[in-house]
């Protein structure tokens, strides 16, 4: 058997997304084959909540930054504007050798910055998460069956390690696949930021109507709980793309008032046989 590029792997950021990855690393079949040791920090753990993460597959928690940054992998789950700034740290602290990821929501910021500072690369973005927050809301199953998106402008995919870690990922779950970081940034603008943002304006919209909601509305509503402290950095680092997508859906929803308006029901029939058609392509691909 050949060795693991990765004897350990640090996680910068021990909350939701972080303590899920690590728990679903530690528990894939790749990671107990090789023995994958796993090291984490977060400045914001009390005591009870170091614990428990030690509990729960992380082998040590170390606050000391270079010996955290020594890892073989070292995987960025703070706030955006957080894992930027930490670059320039990791840049001067880290061996050469050490492959730097990320599992932020926007890719493009970050990915730039590491090219300015010539870092070995690769950007994450599992397409997982839930509104609650904290370490005590992980769960590896929170990663199971999800979409993990790859985002490389350097070509460290190929490499050997790049390779590794693609397998890795599968082995704790997901699905993967490949894309730029600009196109990243684009394309979840559409499918998730923006989603995110409808869900807070609707909330805003009907919240003197709430006593007479049903389980409908609610499940259109669920995204209004997301908290601010993550999505604004979110905001932030892809505000142009956002503000694109935006302003794209009011034109739509201007047309679709009108064509309630004037009851142009042939055209509000096909608008749903083709969101129809489409939600079931949708639960096609979250099966496969």
């Amino acid at each position: 058997m050949a060795d693991s590029p990765f004897k350990s792997i640090a996680i910068v950021g021990l909350g939701l997304i972080g303590m899920s990855l690590v728990r679903a690393i530690k528990q894939s079949p790749l990671a107990n084959e090789y023995g994958i040791e796993l090291h984490g920090f977060d400045p914001y753990l009390s005591a009870d909540e170091q614990q428990f993460v030690l509990a729960h597959g992380l082998d040590r928690f170390i606050d000391d930054k270079k010996t955290l940054y020594s890892a073989d992998l070292l995987i960025l789950a703070a706030p955006v504007e957080v894992n930027i700034a930490l670059l320039e740290e990791i840049k001067q602290l880290a061996p050469s050798s050490t492959l730097v990821s990320d599992v932020s929501s926007t890719k493009a910021l970050i990915a730039q910055r590491a090219r300015e500072l010539d870092l070995p690369f690769i950007g994450m973005h599992p397409m997982a998460g839930k509104e609650q927050k904290g370490c005590h809301e992980s769960h590896e199953e929170l990663l199971q069956g999800k979409r993990l998106i790859f985002c490389d402008d350097n070509n460290v995919l190929a490499s050997g390690k790049g390779a590794f870690l693609v397998k890795l990922m599968q082995s704790a779950g997901c699905t993967t696949l490949a894309m730029k970081p600009d196109e990243h940034d684009r394309i979840i603008a559409r499918v998730s930021h923006l989603p995110q943002l409808l869900s807070t304006l609707l909330m805003q919209h009907c919240g003197d109507a709430l006593h007479a909601s049903g389980p409908g509305f609610a499940t259109l509503a669920r995204l209004s709980g997301s908290s601010w402290e993550i999505w604004r950095d979110i905001v932030v680092t892809n505000s142009d793309n956002i503000a694109d997508e935006l302003e794209q859906f009011s034109q739509a929803l201007a047309l679709l008032a009108n064509e309630v308006r004037v009851c142009d029901l042939q055209h509000l029939e096909l608008r749903f046989s083709e969101a129809n058609r489409l939600y079931q392509r949708l639960k096609e691909m979250n099966r496969s």
